[in-house]
């Protein structure tokens, strides 16, 4: 239940739910006092535990909302879950570089419009989500996702939690690590290609010559979905976070070898992380200093070690994540291999930009955590919590303390070790990305369950786990299973989300259907007409529940029909479905959007089409028959 009562809009019955539980407690507690005389401090202080346990409660009763959105990857399954936090309850998944049934994406010409030239891949690999900033904050105008197994990157619209734009990147394989430059605001979009792959990769020269591979730092530009330029490397790229001050990007290496198997990319007792200077490489990119491969124009800019638009900070071998601290000071690099994570002091990069200090003079501290560092998130009281993957824990600990004790001074900056089930990988604290950082809820995710819920047989869920971190003690408090790997995830006050109740009629994600149909001499809002164009058919029907405006029409055996459906209801819960039976074909149609769907004709006979999505009690009347003539 919500801390911040003003956000929510049943404020006072939660306000009062709150209360009666407060005087519940107190008058428990009054009982007990009438023998035991207590001070009036002494009943303050009960008084806040009280309230400051109620207040983070993992209970979300019926009629009451989260406080947090949350944004899962969604893994090898290819799409992006929104999670509601602190109830872990699952509200929607948004297909993005998956095939989904329900919504007809992949399968709908809008959405393969938007899936562009990867529109024939059924699968991806969704990795890391991140939301659009201002300032530092999200704005809640886009998420950004990438796709590890086909090398791209989509961006979901939050108003309608549907993604609209998605472009394959050039010249890489392998897009792993994925931000957004938080200030002054998201412009650009950057990813790291893991990969390492020959600049002209066209199966020419020699496969064999490692010499010639290499990989690449993506700029991407948000509003555009346009590759900005890239930046070449020396050793491989892993995952990356941007700045608070607009200057800076960091990125990871775990292969500094160019070894192509695993022992090669071990040998090295350290890797490095490397930073990139956003004004460098823009006036770079200006001057026209860049070189383009195969047979695009993208600028590819140089930044092996040597170049003025980067700088490469030894540190210890395989480092994994690079998270940058709420209070911008840091960025913080996690070991993986090593037991320790590397501070890297943000305001030294100019001094090392200016070649006045040596790179290793940024580590300004390297704490000693556990065994597997992977990743680490942030309170608002200056603490760290990061994943131990070996260890299976949480390590929470204090930056400035780890500071002072690479410094020579006793203080201890290990706060806690909280244990986890098991093998936790990424972990992301509310609002922690960013500069609203809260300190309330951290969520971890861990890669395996083994005995935290039933046999399901040898292919086990995921195990997402909630902690508590708004105390001084981090205290486990939910368990819940997760399908096919939720990669990564982040947690949204949901006062930053404004979604839609209605589609708007001339909304860009429909634009060319539309526009297709007024060639057709048709209007999609008021017409039900049959176009023919020799063995190309449109249908155009509206729909309004619980009825098709178009119960039949005729086409012949190996026509290709294009079906297109305006859903006219107002009613925001009012989806409809467009479903030919033995066709497989099927589509989703919110309240006032158009969609539609390509497809042959395949079978003769009379073939229903129905509504599959629940819209009216009369919902199983919906339907109509596409008469097929041999």
């Amino acid at each position: 239940m919500s801390k911040y009562k003003s956000d929510l809009p049943n404020d006072e019955k939660l306000e009062n739910s709150d209360r009666r539980k407060f005087f519940g407690k107190s008058a428990a507690f009054g009982v007990a006092a009438a023998a035991v005389p207590m001070s009036a401090v002494m009943f303050s202080s009960m008084a806040k535990a009280q309230a400051a346990e109620a207040s983070n409660s993992t209970a979300v009763h019926p009629g009451d909302l989260d406080e947090y959105y949350g944004f899962w990857s969604g893994g090898q399954s290819g799409e992006v879950r929104i999670m509601g936090i602190p109830s872990m309850r699952e509200l929607m998944r948004i297909p993005v570089f998956n095939l989904d049934s329900a919504t007809g994406w992949g399968l709908t010409n809008e959405s393969k419009r938007i899936k562009g030239d990867s529109a024939h891949f059924m699968t991806g690999d969704a990795h890391h989500p991140h939301m659009s900033m201002t300032d530092g904050r999200y704005n809640g105008e886009y998420l950004f996702i990438n796709d590890k197994a086909n090398s791209r990157v989509a961006r979901i619209r939050c108003d309608v939690m549907k993604t609209d734009k998605m472009i394959t990147i050039p010249n890489v394989q392998g897009v792993h690590g994925l931000r957004v430059q938080k200030v002054p605001e998201t412009k650009y979009v950057i990813c790291n290609g893991e990969f390492e792959i020959p600049m002209n990769n066209d199966g020419k020269a020699s496969l064999e010559d490692v010499s010639t591979y290499r990989s690449l730092f993506s700029v991407i530009n948000a509003q555009t979905m346009e590759i900005a330029f890239q930046v070449m490397v020396d050793g491989n790229l892993d995952n990356t976070d941007a700045d608070y001050d607009g200057k800076y990007f960091a990125s990871t290496c775990y292969n500094s070898e160019m070894g192509m198997t695993l022992g090669a990319m071990i040998t090295a007792e350290r890797d490095h992380v490397v930073v990139f200077s956003l004004a460098r490489c823009e006036a770079a990119v200006k001057a026209g200093k860049f070189k383009t491969y195969n047979s695009n124009n993208v600028p590819v800019l140089d930044g092996r070690k040597g170049s003025k638009l980067t700088r490469y900070i030894p540190v210890p071998k395989s480092p994994h994540g690079v998270n940058t601290s709420p209070s911008g000071k840091y960025f913080i690099a996690n070991g993986k291999l090593s037991p320790t994570v590397s501070i890297i002091s943000i305001e030294k990069l100019d001094a090392l930009f200016d070649d006045k200090i040596k790179p290793r003079d940024t580590v300004v501290a390297e704490p000693e955590l556990g065994l597997g560092p992977l990743h680490t998130a942030f309170d608002n009281k200056g603490n760290a919590y990061t994943t131990l993957f070996i260890d299976s824990q949480i390590a929470k600990w204090n930056i400035e303390d780890a500071i002072k004790a690479h410094n020579g001074e006793k203080v201890k900056y290990l706060r806690q070790k909280l244990d986890v089930h098991y093998q936790p990988g990424h972990n992301h604290t509310s609002m922690g990305e960013t500069r609203d950082a809260d300190g309330k809820w951290l969520v971890v995710l861990s890669k395996f369950s083994k005995d935290r819920f039933l046999p399901v047989g040898p292919l086990h869920p995921e195990n997402d786990q909630l902690v508590d971190i708004s105390g001084d003690e981090m205290k486990l408090v939910h368990d819940g299973p997760a399908f096919a790997e939720p990669h990564d995830c982040i947690l949204v006050h949901r006062s930053k989300i404004r979604t839609a109740k209605l589609w708007t009629r001339d909304d860009r994600m429909f634009a060319e259907t539309v526009a297709m149909a007024k060639k057709d001499g048709v209007n999609v809002d008021t017409d039900n007409k049959v176009i023919r164009d020799g063995n190309k058919v449109r249908v155009y029907m509206t729909s309004v529940a619980p009825m098709y405006g178009m119960t039949e029409f005729k086409v012949k055996l190996g026509d290709e029909v294009t079906v297109v459906v305006t859903n006219l209801d107002m009613v925001e819960d009012v989806t409809h479905g467009f479903c030919m039976i033995n066709h497989g074909v099927q589509m989703e149609i919110g309240p006032q959007a158009t969609s539609s769907v390509t497809f042959t004709a395949s079978q003769p006979g009379v073939q229903w089409y129905y509504c599959n999505w629940f819209c009216h009690a009369l919902h199983m009347e919906m339907r109509g028959r596409m008469l097929v003539e041999a």
